[in-house]
């Protein structure tokens, strides 16, 4: 199964975003992250529907950001691009009159709920600005002219 990478794509634009002080057009940023723009637009559109973001046709145009990256959490940006699968693991409805497997079928799915709850908690309790400030201590931590992200 391929791991879904929207919500760490996602979080890597709106750091960019607020780091420029322009708009970023979607080629811009599909180009950043090697994808289509069509695949940009549909999944910023749930980032402007929730307030996040805001995006301005014609020339001049793109999308920028609206709201602080203080007030922006990980779970935020989550549930905005649609709350995609956090786990690839899951119980079997292979033969779901087996006894053994509605056993490991209840085990599997009390510990998922419990994982489950525990990183939305973690994701609720980290706002975007703490990443920036991440990445401007590392970027300070660097010699001059070696960071390099295509943006």
């Amino acid at each position: 199964m391929r791991n879904d990478s929207r919500l760490s794509r996602m979080l890597h634009v709106l750091i960019h975003m607020d780091k420029h002080q322009h708009s970023a057009t979607s080629d811009m940023i599909a180009k950043m992250l090697n994808t289509n723009p069509v695949v940009v637009r549909r999944t910023m559109a749930g980032l402007r529907e929730q307030g996040y973001v805001r995006s301005e046709k014609g020339h001049g145009g793109g999308w920028t950001l609206v709201r602080p990256l203080s007030e922006i959490t990980l779970l935020d940006v989550y549930r905005a691009i649609g709350e995609p699968h956090l786990f690839a693991i899951g119980p079997a409805d292979d033969q779901p009159q087996c006894l053994v497997e509605q056993a490991v079928n209840v085990v599997l799915g009390d510990a998922m709920k419990e994982a489950q709850a525990l990183l939305l908690r973690r994701l609720d309790s980290v706002t975007l600005d703490k990443i920036g400030a991440d990445f401007e201590a590392k970027l300070t931590a660097l010699p001059a002219r070696s960071y390099s992200c295509a943006s």
